[in-house]
């Protein structure tokens, strides 16, 4: 399957250096985190166009054959643009659909409001990357499983200090008086391609400059030691974070449409 998305193409570069399975089956992808089962976007599929109504069924039961296991179902649809009312027929099995802007950079300035107070470096400790997991904790306190949510982003976390510690990028930190305040990875994706990952700041130090310096920082590294020659990362359109983004010279150049359910046992 030839993968048009930028998104879904670093996606899938990343998960394969961290270890998934990646299965391409023609007519789509089947993507496997043996390690991390309830990681959502590490079990999928990515599909190469939306089910029409007479597809849906066979697409549904081959998802849950290959899935025996899990309690959710996660679709991705390849493509660069926003697909509307051609999701319906997943929607109507209980699907929920998000569109997200995909964003891209070959150069940055510095932020408009820059943050000098912050120790801006890698994460290489121990405590550095279980402050990095605290972190993700207070970001999604709203998690309603939140044992099963911390075993997810702790397995998560080992993923992405064996992809930094092999050579592949780095995970970065804000630092505040050895408080880690806002945090993010930069993996290098292959053909001149470096991928954003866990874009997050602590809710309680928001609003001081810190995530918009770090990515200003993190893309230099991303230019300079990673040899890209294009930076792309994935926002949510309707949070605020995408305005930090855009002040530093990225622009959206593309949509990622994903659909999930967390418990596919609620409709059957």
């Amino acid at each position: 399957m030839d993968v048009r998305s930028l998104a879904y193409r670093t996606d899938l570069a990343l998960l394969r250096l961290a270890g998934s399975e990646i299965d391409d089956r023609g007519t789509h992808i089947v993507v496997r985190t043996p390690d991390n089962p309830g990681f959502r976007w590490g079990n999928f599929y990515l599909l190469a166009h939306p089910p029409g109504a007479d597809e849906v069924d066979d697409v549904i039961a081959a998802y849950d054959a290959d899935f025996a296991d899990s309690s959710h179902r996660a679709f991705g649809i390849d493509g660069t643009e926003s697909y509307g009312a051609a999701l319906d027929p997943l929607v109507g099995v209980g699907l929920e659909p998000d569109t997200s802007t995909v964003m891209t950079a070959t150069s940055v300035h510095p932020p408009p409001r820059p943050n000098a107070e912050a120790v801006y470096r890698r994460l290489s400790s121990d405590d550095d990357w279980a402050q990095r997991v605290e972190v993700s904790i207070a970001v999604d306190g709203d998690e309603t499983d939140q044992e099963r949510y911390l075993a997810f982003i702790t397995r998560r976390a080992q993923a992405e200090r064996r992809l930094a510690e092999a050579g592949h990028g780095a995970w970065w930190g804000a630092f505040l008086d050895g408080r880690l305040a806002s945090l993010m990875g930069l993996v290098d994706a292959g053909d001149g391609l470096a991928r954003y990952q866990s874009v997050e700041t602590h809710p309680e130090l928001r609003g001081r400059g810190l995530a918009g310096t770090l990515v200003h920082r993190v893309a230099t590294y991303g230019f300079d030691e990673l040899g890209a020659r294009t930076l792309v990362m994935v926002a949510d359109p309707e949070y605020s974070a995408i305005r930090i983004y855009r002040s530093v010279g990225f622009d959206g150049t593309e949509a990622q449409t994903e659909l999930n359910q967390p418990d596919r046992d609620a409709t059957g």
